[in-house]
């Protein structure tokens, strides 16, 4: 973040960042809240190792805007917010520091919503969920969706199918070669998916033991991490953190698609325009990955948590990915353009019949 805070919040129309201190738990902490135009500004709580305090900013800002186009591209009343808490999850994790968390959150009176993210468990979502009723990622016999996982990777290979579409003609995925990143609770249901539906797919991840679960469960072949980049094969799939779409990668690429998980892929707006001038499509990563996020969110419509209803809304993200390249193509720009013209558009038509309301 080269540019001041405020300044920063200026330039992509954010509504409000908050800094949260405990000194008793040693809780440090951000909640961004980018836009509550459509509704509750709603998004997950992520525990990290930062490097600093301005890459925990930093990274809060970013995702919370990212949470504000997913739900209006997938059609659903909630605004863009993120929290995280600066710290090692495996060393600093405590109750205490949770139920801190929360009673800062509470404090919000419902403007923002938070959830599971990296570094935090459903569990620690109900620990949070005593000091707080804001919370949308809760177990089931809280009355929350539970593992949201699944959701998550059927998403994304409902985007796959969609770019396989787009590029060979057919949403089959049998037979087409898969260079997945990324074993953790997404990519492996994700892998799986992938397996069923009779692709080839050749993994990696920085845990060994789950090399290992890939290689014994699947038969699938394995590389190291920097390898991953370099496969010749039709599709890359990240599945890990951000950032992955870069100068670097870029010039390893054989792929054809781009299409995971992993949030925040491009490094830089630039990189968009470089997967469109290789002519690689590309599963715009807040679209492709909503699946969790829908049904997550599903307990907050009227009726609560109907998981086939849920589920169905899931399955949608294929055409929405359609949806975007019928964009892109109509006005000529790249698909990650495109995405934000679609969220957009929705945000501003929703707005306006708020205004005339």
């Amino acid at each position: 973040m080269d540019a001041p805070v405020l300044d920063y919040l200026r330039k992509y129309n954010f509504k409000k960042v908050q800094l949260v201190n405990d000194s008793a738990t040693g809780l440090r902490g951000v909640i961004a809240i980018h836009s509550t135009a459509l509704g509750p500004a709603t998004g997950g709580l992520r525990m990290w190792t930062y490097e600093n305090e301005q890459a925990a900013i930093l990274d809060a800002l970013r995702l919370a805007r990212g949470m504000t186009y997913k739900y209006a591209a997938a059609g659903l009343d909630l605004g863009g917010g993120k929290a995280v808490i600066i710290g090692d999850p495996a060393k600093d994790k405590s109750e205490a520091l949770l139920r801190a968390m929360g009673r800062f959150i509470d404090q919000l009176g419902g403007e923002y919503i938070t959830g599971e993210d990296v570094g935090t468990t459903l569990d620690d979502m109900e620990v949070i969920f005593s000091e707080t009723d804001h919370v949308v990622t809760l177990p089931v016999h809280c009355g929350g969706a539970g593992d949201i996982s699944p959701a998550t990777a059927l998403g994304t290979i409902e985007a796959m199918r969609a770019c396989a579409e787009r590029v060979w003609g057919s949403p089959d995925l049998s037979g087409r070669s898969v260079a997945l990143q990324g074993l953790g609770v997404v990519g492996s249901k994700a892998l799986g998916l992938l397996a069923e539906a009779g692709a080839k797919v050749v993994v990696t991840d920085i845990d060994p033991a789950k090399v290992q679960w890939a290689k014994d469960t699947y038969g699938v072949e394995a590389v190291a991490p920097d390898a991953i980049y370099a496969c010749d094969v039709d599709i890359f799939a990240p599945y890990a953190l951000g950032g992955i779409i870069n100068d670097d990668t870029l010039a390893q690429f054989k792929v054809k698609v781009v299409a995971g998980a992993a949030n925040n892929m491009l490094a830089e707006e630039r990189h968009g325009d470089e997967l469109e001038r290789r002519g690689i499509v590309y599963a715009v990563d807040y679209v492709a990955n909503s699946g969790g996020t829908i049904y997550d969110t599903d307990r907050l419509r009227k009726g609560g948590f109907q998981p086939e209803r849920a589920m169905a809304k899931v399955r949608e993200i294929y055409a929405r990915t359609h949806e975007v390249f019928a964009i892109a193509e109509r006005d000529g720009i790249p698909c990650y353009q495109a995405a934000d013209r679609l969220a957009e558009a929705r945000i501003a038509a929703l707005t306006a019949v708020k205004l005339l309301g």
